[in-house]
């Protein structure tokens, strides 16, 4: 008796990566159309970033009403810094949470400590504190955040101050 090795179906592969690339042009081609209603959405509620680095910016992800608390949205962003990138004093029109995915930022809310925070960890800036910095712990490397604001429907998200 001969045994001749498996050998691998490749049939479901093939079908799964044509499958997904189906999902992916399909996706690509809503894509813009998305992107420009979040933008739409956002822009009169969210000042543009930081002033640090020219790589600095914001990134809309998504924004949503909160159906069991009307009046309320939900907003999430991601915040880039390059390095040595900060935003200038300011302040929020709700409740933030803030979720590290890139480097070290240092983060001090008016009257506490400043504090670094690193990947996978998070922080609280309450409705109305003022951040007084908000920056990029390195100066070579890049930093990033996802922020979370719960803030009332229509509000300027965030608020330089002078």
């Amino acid at each position: 008796m001969c045994l001749r090795p498996a050998r691998p179906q490749t049939q479901p592969v093939w079908l799964a990566v044509i499958a997904g690339l189906a999902c992916a042009l399909a996706i690509a081609k809503a894509l813009p159309v998305t992107k420009d209603a979040i933008s739409g959405v956002l822009g009169p509620m969210c000042a543009t970033a930081a002033a640090g680095s020219p790589l600095d910016r914001v990134e809309p992800i998504g924004s949503y009403p909160l159906p069991n608390v009307p009046g309320k949205r939900v907003t999430i962003v991601r915040v880039f810094y390059g390095p040595g990138g900060f935003s200038r004093p300011h302040r929020h029109a709700g409740s933030v949470t803030a979720y590290i995915t890139k480097g070290e930022v240092r983060s001090q809310l008016g009257g506490g400590p400043p504090e670094t925070f690193g990947v996978g960890q998070s922080f609280f800036e309450p409705p109305g504190s003022t951040h007084l910095v908000s920056a990029n712990a390195s100066m070579t490397e890049p930093a990033e955040l996802i922020a979370v604001f719960v803030a009332d429907e229509g509000a300027q998200l965030t608020t330089y101050l002078e």
